[in-house]
């Protein structure tokens, strides 16, 4: 369990005494003990601590030197729910973490002397996609999500959840308790669409025709649009009750997302993205060609097609079939295709401007190579995963590229989680102009 500020048992009672260094990927403090790495759930950065030890086991027993980012969580579930590992931490103090994750992902990929970033990170309560446990246990139904190796906490409190959301909570427990496909532990998939909540359930069992009842009747009295079902065996998801069209507008399109899409996790945070992405591509004339890699739904395709031509590429069948029906009238052309198996090549990119990717936690995989090796001048990089982009953009550093600019967006509070928007270029005359640019805002500052 994760302690709060609380934590202070006399130190008497034994323990080691401990500095702690860092902060670990997981959210943990770092330290050293005999020459080992030791992770100590619940310490920060620069703490005199002391912990008791059981094999890989490391409980914190005392805080003696608290760090001045230490606060008190604001949620009396932290230290119990899985979905915040560092609510005592201050939010600044959060940012400046993050950043640094990003800092050292580009060194490691060999990009040194970067420029300063821009930051953004988002507000408590704006949450709108969360995946949730779901587990029937004695006189009814947990709703929330995993606890450290363990089984779900219920959420009776949440400070980045949507309000919208949180309200359904409640009801929630209340039907669910009484499907008979919900045996034992099931999950849910909850997206804030513009047209209201959209839900994706997955239960042990098939749904009975009793439990479809239910669940249509729940959709219409709390004004939910669309209730889908997922089999957990198939993975394949059908609609329960559809009441009113699906909308989520991005830019001047509407489109109607599948059940359980991909959304950024805020739209605050969208639109943070957006704009570093589109502020990310040069000049373009509105017939010149942007290829976008892993589209989506049309997240950035959209916003891209204000700046030019948009040639968008995505495997997941669904959400090209949402991206197409909303490129009518657009300068988009959207594809199916898996960019695993089969990424584009130099050739299939040599009338692209510039580049667009957005891959998925795993990173873009065999995409990188033949992206490299293109003619392709300017490439717009979306991270979700530090790790990902150290590896996907050592090809880049290979091929000449540098770092025009880079956005960190903080969009799961109090989480380890991380987005980047990194503009790489090996536009000379582009690297030239922005060098000039920092150097004025440098004499500025400097009188």
């Amino acid at each position: 369990m994760t302690p709060s500020i609380t934590v202070s048992i006399n130190p008497e009672t034994g323990g080691f005494p401990l500095r702690i260094e860092g902060i670990g990927s997981s959210g943990d403090g770092i330290a050293h003990h005999d020459d080992q790495t030791v992770f100590v759930p619940g310490a920060l950065p620069g703490e005199d601590v002391r912990v008791r030890m059981s094999g890989r086991d490391v409980e914190l027993i005392h805080i003696e030197k608290p760090s001045p980012d230490r606060v008190a969580p604001p949620c009396s579930l932290f230290g119990k729910c899985g979905g915040c590992s560092l609510q005592h931490l201050s939010l600044p103090a959060v940012l400046d973490w993050k950043t640094n994750r990003v800092v050292h992902a580009l060194n490691d990929a060999g990009f040194e002397d970067l420029p300063d970033p821009l930051r953004f990170q988002t507000v408590p309560y704006t949450r709108r996609r969360m995946d949730f446990a779901v587990q029937r246990v004695p006189g009814g139904v947990v709703i929330g999500l995993h606890q450290r190796n363990g089984d779900p906490v219920d959420m009776t409190e949440c400070h980045v959840l949507h309000p919208d959301l949180f309200a359904l909570l409640t009801p929630l427990r209340e039907v669910l308790s009484s499907l008979g496909s919900l045996t034992g532990r099931g999950s849910m998939i909850v997206n804030l669409l513009d047209s209201g909540p959209d839900l994706t359930f997955s239960t042990p069992a098939q749904l009975t025709s009793v439990d479809r009842t239910k669940l249509a009747a729940f959709a219409k009295a709390h004004g939910i649009p669309r209730i889908s079902w997922q089999d957990p065996k198939s993975g394949g998801i059908e609609t329960v009750a559809h009441s009113a069209a699906i909308r989520l507008r991005f830019a001047d399109a509407d489109t109607a997302p599948p059940p359980a899409a991909f959304l950024q996790a805020t739209k605050d945070a969208e639109q943070a993205i957006s704009a570093a992405v589109v502020g990310g591509i040069p000049p373009l004339n509105r017939k010149d060609i942007i290829v976008e890699l892993f589209a989506g739904c049309g997240t950035l395709t959209f916003p891209l097609a204000e700046k030019g031509r948009v040639l968008a590429y995505e495997g997941n069948e669904t959400a090209t079939a949402t991206l197409k029906a909303a490129s009518g009238g657009r300068r988009v052309d959207a594809y199916g295709r898996d960019l695993g198996r089969q990424p584009l090549l130099p050739q299939d990119l040599k009338t692209a401007r510039a580049v667009v990717l957005d891959p998925p936690y795993i990173g873009a995989g065999p995409q990188m190579v033949p992206l490299a090796r293109s003619a392709v001048k300017d490439i717009v990089y979306v991270s979700c995963n530090p790790g990902a982009l150290v590896k996907d953009t050592r090809a880049l550093k290979a091929a000449g590229y540098s770092v025009l600019s880079w956005t960190v967006v903080d969009q799961f509070l109090w989480s380890t989680e991380v987005e980047a928007v990194v503009v790489f270029t090996r536009d000379a005359k582009r690297l030239k102009r922005e060098s000039s640019r920092r150097s004025r805002i440098d004499l500025s500052h400097s009188d």
